[in-house]
């Protein structure tokens, strides 16, 4: 099955859960309150989340001249994309992301940290993969998936502490108290686990279409090494929720790594790479 229909099945199970939340705690109405809220959360997402998480790091945005910005141009042009505007973050951490609803409207991020440290090649390697990320239209699909879990975990903890939504009464007097307390405790690590999951495979594609449009795997390889190992020592502070943004995750890992990591392990990524050249 190929990421992009584990994509699709993912988000799929992502709105359904949201409704069956809905349902669960408010019966029918619920349901239906459920949906829509999926829907608003979507939409929200695809005309907002790019200015937010720019807002968010105090991204500058820079313009013609600026190494990033003639970095990003000569890429763009090479895969047959549309400029994105370039921004840099005020932040010694190297990293960077893509944003931005679709190709005509994205933006590419890069720290300071990143642009001191990378050589020219691995700076067009981390670009690349920003690059695929937007010809794909991943940073919309990451950007979904993470906003349809929050919400399933704002009404998960709603429902937690005020009792459910209300909802009929007659549906409410034939609900299973135990399962509906189940639910609430475990709809919350079933959203972050889909997220996860999509997340992790956008990276896998994201990796290889950047190769590709940087002509060859290399300059990746060796910035996602050097990344990695420089992001442990300057830490960045970062917020959990735009985790999925980054090319690396952008702050320390806890233990429950493997299934709950917005990204896969560096060196499977690497791997990975190394096996298309």
């Amino acid at each position: 099955m190929s990421n992009t229909v584990k994509t699709a099945l993912l988000l799929g199970t992502l709105s359904a859960l949201t409704m069956l939340i809905g349902e669960m705690l408010g019966g029918a109405g619920g349901m239906v309150a459920g949906f829509f809220f999926a829907v608003a959360a979507n939409f929200g997402s695809y005309w907002f989340s790019d200015k937010i998480v720019l807002r968010m790091y105090n991204a500058q945005e820079v313009f013609a001249g600026h190494r990033l910005f003639d970095t990003v141009d000569r890429l763009a042009k090479r895969a047959g994309l549309p400029q994105p505007r370039c921004y840099v973050i005020p932040d010694p951490s190297p990293n960077a992301f893509a944003t931005g609803r679709n190709p005509e409207h994205a933006a590419v991020a890069a720290t300071e940290g990143v642009l001191r440290l990378l050589t020219d090649d691995e700076l067009e390697g981390v670009l690349a993969h920003e690059l695929a990320h937007v010809k794909h239209r991943d940073i919309l699909i990451s950007s979904i998936a993470a906003t349809l879990a929050a919400a399933i975990m704002m009404i998960s903890r709603f429902a937690m502490f005020f009792g459910g939504f209300g909802g009929d009464r007659d549906d409410r007097r034939g609900s299973n108290p135990i399962a509906l307390l189940a639910t609430m405790i475990l709809a919350p690590v079933a959203a972050l686990l889909i997220q996860a999951a999509i997340s992790r495979s956008r990276e896998f594609d994201a990796d290889a279409g950047g190769s590709a449009i940087a002509g060859g795997p290399q300059g990746l390889v060796s910035a996602l090494r050097k990344i990695e190992v420089a992001s442990k020592q300057i830490p960045m502070d970062a917020s959990p929720a735009t985790a999925h943004m980054f090319i690396i995750k952008p702050f320390n890992p806890s233990m429950l790594l493997g299934l709950f990591s917005t990204h896969p392990p560096t060196a499977d990524r690497i791997q990975a790479l190394l096996h298309q050249s």
